[in-house]
Order: structure tokens, then C-alpha cells, then sequence
């Protein structure tokens, strides 16, 4: 997998985007621990504080077939700050994928959660994925937003009256 950084503009502030890789561990905890309750509880769908050592290497080690991720990041005091990050990893069908957009609370409602959704529904589609879906809580207002503008479909969660399904065909 190539390791091309992309960069974009947002309130006149430079962001990288570019693909996740195994050395972010510290960056993606930092990145979680520093979200907000609110965006936690959207995010892992009830609470956590911390992630274990065992779901950072998950998170973090993607082979971009199965799994994907872009992180996007500021320079902030000459260190790189990530501040949102879009995932798929595989599920239960073949050529289909879990996807979720996390984005840190100071930069929502900005357009990076729609910039890194492209990026990832554009290189889904380029690696031979037929669908993402997301499970999100029925109240998250952004993810509906964010899925409307995607031009996602939305169905209620057979399991959870609580929660509702994303779905994209690519």
C-alpha cells in the first residue's frame, strides 16, 4: 500500500490526510482519550475511556484490503495532532465493510468528516468493495447528515430499536 499524503484546507488551517499505519497507536489513543463523552458514546456506541492495547493494534494495523483507515492531522507546536479518522474493517459478507468517521470535537461541522468519508468510499471502490455500512445510534445528528449527504441508505437496526443502519452500494 502507498503511503501518499494528501493536504486540504479547512478554516485556513493545512490538514494532512493519509493512510493509518501501525506506529499511530499513541497517536489514536491520545486521539480517542481526548473526544469528547458525547462523541465517545457516538463513536463505540456506550462508554469507554480508554482503548486496550489489543484494540489499538486493531485499529491501527490495517492491511487496505480488509481493513482501511485515513487519519487526518494538524502540525500542532511541531508535532502531528490527529484529528479525525474513517475506517472500514471486513465484515460478514465478501465485499462488504463496516465503516466508521470519527472526528474530534473542535473540528465537527467543518466538512473534514465528509472529506475523509469521500476518501475512503473513493479507495473502497478502487480495492473492489461493494458496500460500506454503519451502525450508528439514531439520535447522532452528524452521521445522519453526513450519511444524507453520502447519498447513504437508512434502515433501523433489527436488533436495536435504538440504533439504525447506514448502508452505500459502490
Amino acid at each position: 500500500m502507498k503511503n501518499i499524503n494528501e493536504h486540504a484546507l479547512i478554516d485556513g488551517q493545512s490538514i494532512t490526510i493519509r493512510p493509518m499505519q501501525p506506529a499511530d497507536s499513541h497517536q489514536e489513543a491520545a486521539f480517542v482519550r481526548n473526544l469528547s463523552t458525547q462523541t465517545k458514546h457516538y463513536r463505540f456506541l456506550g462508554g469507554v475511556n480508554e482503548l486496550s492495547s489489543a484494540e489499538l493494534k486493531r485499529l491501527c494495523d490495517i492491511d487496505g484490503q480488509h481493513s482501511m483507515a485515513f487519519v487526518a492531522t494538524v502540525e500542532t507546536d511541531g508535532r502531528e495532532t490527529q484529528i479525525g479518522v474513517s475506517r472500514y474493517a471486513e465484515g460478514a459478507d465478501e465485499g462488504v465493510r463496516e465503516m466508521a468517521v470519527t472526528i474530534a470535537d473542535a473540528w465537527q461541522h467543518k466538512g473534514l468528516g465528509r472529506l475523509l468519508a469521500i476518501h475512503l468510499v473513493d479507495y473502497a471502490r478502487s480495492h473492489g468493495v461493494r458496500q460500506l455500512y454503519s451502525v450508528d445510534l439514531a439520535d447522532n445528528v452528524a452521521m445522519r447528515h453526513l450519511a444524507h449527504d453520502l447519498g447513504m441508505s437508512v434502515r433501523p437496526s433489527a436488533d436495536d430499536p435504538n440504533q439504525v443502519i447506514y448502508s452505500l452500494s459502490l
